[in-house]
């Protein structure tokens, strides 16, 4: 019996996929849930597992965009497995050594650099001259496949360095989150507001109790729970800064669904963490944890990174001192993390040196207004710096449930 197996729907309103790669050869041996294939929607990279087991015959290439639904392989369920291996054998053939190429020189005519008007168009854009491009059309003349191909010069390499350059297609996720990207930049108004929050209080907290609350709750108290509870507060008291647009209309959302920004081995990930307003500072940590332990082993889904009604990122992993984030559409505001810096502050009327972080929220100027924004990013300071009164209640163990 001849299976077709067909793309299955990633998640609500995807319609394409792209094959990234294909992890069995053609006219290998499948086992029934074997990973196949790896498959790159505009969200996430999933993997396509073997219906049957059988011989499996590919119908795509990798790179090929296909729809959902459609046929990318068949598996003859019907083939009987090799033995001693789980996939047919294949004959050892020995490779002779070829010659090498002679390159045929290309004669120079009257046609030699002449453009077709398609080229000229494409040089002009790429700012080269089709003189310094050797043609492959009819008496040298430069094609347009030639002026696609061509590469601006990137000057003249010392003599005796080799240097290269390769072409690599972006994977889907990549093109979507470019263009997602870019839309957000010429379809908002987008502007950043910028503050300081100095963590010494944090430190010292953490400093007390992140031993004790790693032992009973199995995850460590990091950064990330302090920041999504002052995040919650203060999109409570500025609920503007928690809304979208739809066209003409503006939504509220009662409820605090935040995004966190995860480097993936696709690239960065935005999983959401789901009534963010509910949780202790346990739920919040070991939520963190799950979601980025599921996209550094590429098992997020598409659900997990849908939604979301405002957005956390930390660049100060990496060693951001400051950033203008870009806003995570069609949310209306994202707030940027950075590093950490002792610094010098007045305190008390003293100059003490501090750990300092600064803190930046991109906003869309067309729901938000300033009032908004510096108020919530004052919320978000106050609450950092106030953290036993102001998220705990002045209750540590109750909080941090000890």
């Amino acid at each position: 019996m001849i299976l077709e197996m067909k793309v299955p729907s990633p998640g609500e309103s995807i319609t394409e996929v792209e094959i990234a790669t294909w992890l069995v050869e053609d006219g290998d041996y499948v086992q029934k849930d074997q990973p196949i294939a790896e498959v790159d929607s505009d969200k996430a990279t999933l993997e396509l597992p073997a219906e049957e087991s059988g011989v499996i015959t590919l119908k795509a290439e990798e790179g090929d965009a296909v729809e959902v639904g459609a046929v990318v392989c068949l598996i003859d369920t019907a083939a009987e497995k090799p033995e001693g291996s789980s996939a047919p054998k294949k004959e050892e053939v020995q490779e002779v050594p070829k010659a090498a190429p002679v390159k045929e020189e290309v004669k120079t005519t009257y046609a030699s650099g002449t453009a077709s008007p398609a080229a000229k168009k494409i040089l002009a854009e790429k700012g080269m001259d089709a003189s310094t491009i050797p043609g492959t059309g009819k008496d040298g003349r430069v094609t347009k496949d030639d002026a696609v191909k061509a590469v601006p010069s990137m000057g003249t390499a010392p003599e005796g360095e080799d240097r290269g350059s390769s072409r690599k297609k972006l994977s889907m996720l990549r093109r979507k989150v470019a263009q997602r990207l870019v839309s957000v930049k010429n379809e908002t108004a987008m502007l950043t507001t910028f503050n300081e929050v100095n963590m010494q209080p944090i430190f010292d907290l953490r400093a007390d109790h992140k031993e004790a609350f790693k032992a009973k709750h199995g995850v460590g108290l990091g950064f990330m729970s302090f920041f999504t509870k002052a995040v919650v507060r203060a999109l409570q008291m500025y609920p503007d800064v928690n809304s979208m647009i739809d066209g003409d209309f503006k939504i509220e959302y009662d409820f605090q669904d935040i995004s966190i920004a995860v480097s993936g081995p696709k690239g960065l990930m935005v999983p959401v963490i789901r009534n963010a307003q509910n949780l202790t500072f346990r739920g919040v940590e070991s939520e963190v944890k799950r979601l980025a332990i599921r996209a550094r082993d590429g098992q997020i889904t598409v659900d997990e990174m849908t939604g979301g009604t405002f957005t956390i990122t930390n660049g100060g992993v990496f060693g951001s001192m400051l950033s203008t984030p870009i806003i995570n559409p069609p949310q209306s505001a994202i707030l940027g993390m950075h590093n950490i810096v002792s610094r010098p502050m007045a305190v008390n009327g003293e100059v003490v040196i501090q750990p300092i972080m600064y803190v930046a929220l991109s906003y869309d100027h067309r729901i938000i207004d300033g009032r908004e924004s510096v108020g919530f990013l004052v919320a978000v300071k106050e609450a950092l710096e106030n953290p036993i009164e102001i998220l705990m209640d002045n209750d540590i163990k109750k909080a941090l449930e000890m």
